[in-house]
């Protein structure tokens, strides 16, 4: 397939801005893969939909304040920092947490600026903070290296001048409201560019109705890269390659899924974060920290995953691939129709589809 087999019309007014009220008022469109039927509810009735005994795996990722913005030292250019991962091996709250007095600490991020940003590249973060590009490996990444007058971490330096990192397509300022919506009620491991979205939808409510029809419930950590939204640009997907990621997946999680594939029960992805990491490796899980480059499109053979849910996603882009080879192409492409003539909202704030 081609990247043109991925495009859709969307009208703009149909791509959420804000959240709504509450985290389960969205809607929800249920796709059962066996009999092609495409339905309507509310994602509050979730767990009247899944069947007692079903294994819901979270990405428990926690959003960081990652987008700076910053001048060179010099010129006074503008120069925009999105921290996308620990440059050296450990936890991304490990490295959070390290001194930026620690000569070597340092952070791979993307960049932009009005003119190319080179390596030693002197940026003012403002309060005292300051960074230099040690190196452009490409792929507009950059090694960058965080200053700081005093015993600080990049904690505190996050926590002082960084912003939400909305997505591109959310076209106003990150607010107070964002500080929580973004952020899901079980984000527990901070270090993450994006909120794995599908989260967002799960309020305590929900989770409780959930545990009483008898859902097990299981977390893994994969910290969500900028790259996620990153356009596909050739129209050879061969071609393309997604931005590295780390995750962790705990041997109780393995556990868990190992149950309920010896009972006969279903796992249920949470997310295409939870997707990629549960189908990294082989047909054997294996618990550990790992960083992952998986780029799933149709043709992808599923080990570990039966069913998910999911927002919807970007026309063209890798995400919703993965959706087309998980729920077959002309079934999800058809699904994304009606929900355009639904008016369903779009992406990070919009609403849900369960696959299954």
């Amino acid at each position: 397939m081609q990247l043109s087999d991925f495009d859709f019309q969307l009208p703009s007014e149909q791509i959420a801005q804000e959240p709504l009220p509450e985290r389960d008022a969205s809607r929800l469109m249920r796709v059962q893969r066996s009999t092609n039927a495409i339905s309507d509810t509310d994602f509050s009735n979730l767990s009247d939909l899944v069947r007692p005994g079903d294994l819901f795996i979270f990405n428990d990722a926690k959003v960081i304040p990652a987008r700076l913005k910053g001048t060179k030292k010099g010129s006074g250019g503008k120069v925009e920092l999105l921290l996308c991962r620990p440059a050296s091996p450990g936890p991304a709250s490990q490295a959070l947490n390290s001194d930026l007095k620690d000569e070597l600490f340092q952070w791979i991020c993307l960049g932009q600026a009005s003119k190319k940003i080179q390596p030693g590249c002197e940026i003012d973060l403002g309060r005292g903070f300051t960074a230099t590009v040690v190196e452009a490996p490409g792929n507009g990444e950059y090694r960058v290296r965080f200053f700081a007058p005093k015993s600080s971490s990049l904690s505190d330096l996050l926590d002082q001048v960084g912003q939400i990192p909305l997505p591109p397509y959310i076209h106003r300022v990150p607010n107070s409201t964002d500080a929580q919506r973004y952020q899901t009620l079980f984000a527990q491991s901070p270090g993450s560019a994006a909120a794995p979205t599908a989260g967002l939808h799960f309020s305590r409510e929900t989770l409780e109705s959930l545990k009483r029809n008898g859902i097990f419930t299981a977390h893994l950590t994969l910290d969500v890269g900028p790259g996620t939204f990153m356009p596909v640009r050739d129209e050879d997907l061969q071609k393309h390659q997604l931005h590295r990621e780390r995750f962790d997946l705990p041997q109780a999680t393995v556990d868990a899924i190992a149950a309920a594939n010896r009972e006969g029960r279903r796992v249920l992805a949470v997310g295409t974060t939870v997707v990629r990491v549960l189908e990294s490796g082989s047909e054997v899980l294996t618990a550990g920290p790992g960083e992952t480059r998986l780029f799933i499109r149709p043709g992808f053979r599923f080990h570990h995953v039966d069913a998910m849910i999911t927002n919807f996603h970007l026309p063209r882009s890798t995400l919703l691939m993965l959706v087309c080879a998980f729920g077959g192409s002309g079934l999800i492409l058809d699904a994304y129709r009606q929900a355009v003539t639904r008016k369903y909202r779009f992406f990070s704030y919009g609403d849900a589809m369960l696959i299954e």
